[in-house]
C-alpha cells in the first residue's frame, strides 16, 4: 500500500489536477442534466423574488433619495430664511447705532454752546 509521503511532487500534483478535473466534470454533469420541472418553477420563483426584492429596494432607495433632496431643500430654505432675518436685524440695529451716533453728537454739540455761553455770560459779568 502506497503511502502518501513516498508520492513524489509530481505524483502528488497530478493526483490533485485529477481530483479537480473529476469535480469539474460532476459539476457539468449536473449543470448538463435536465431539470426537473418543480425544480425550475421553484427556481423561477426564487429568481422573481429576488427581482422583486431588489425592485423593492430600488425603490426604497429612490424614495430616501426623494426625501433627503426635500430636507436639504427645506434645510437650504430655512438657512437662506435666517441669513435675511439676520441681515435685517443688523441693518436694523446699523440704523439705530447711527441715531444713537447722531443723538450723542448733538447733545455734545448743545454741551458745548452751554459752556461757551456760560463763559460769554461770566465774562460780560466781570466787565459790570
Amino acid at each position: 500500500m502506497p503511502s502518501r509521503f513516498d508520492d513524489s511532487f509530481t505524483d502528488r500534483a497530478q493526483n490533485a489536477a485529477a481530483a479537480k478535473q473529476a469535480a469539474l466534470e460532476k459539476f457539468r454533469a449536473k449543470a448538463a442534466a435536465p431539470e426537473d420541472p418543480a425544480i425550475a418553477k421553484q427556481r423561477a420563483e426564487e429568481r422573481a423574488a429576488r427581482e422583486a426584492k431588489r425592485a423593492a429596494a430600488e425603490e426604497s432607495r429612490k424614495e430616501r433619495v426623494k426625501l433627503d433632496k426635500m430636507l436639504r431643500a427645506e434645510a437650504a430654505a430655512d438657512k437662506i430664511k435666517q441669513e435675511a432675518e439676520a441681515a435685517v436685524r443688523a441693518a436694523e440695529q446699523a440704523e439705530i447705532d447711527r441715531l444713537a451716533e447722531i443723538e450723542r453728537k448733538e447733545i455734545e454739540a448743545a454741551e458745548q454752546k452751554a459752556r461757551r455761553d456760560l463763559r460769554y455770560a461770566m465774562r460780560k459779568a466781570r466787565q459790570k
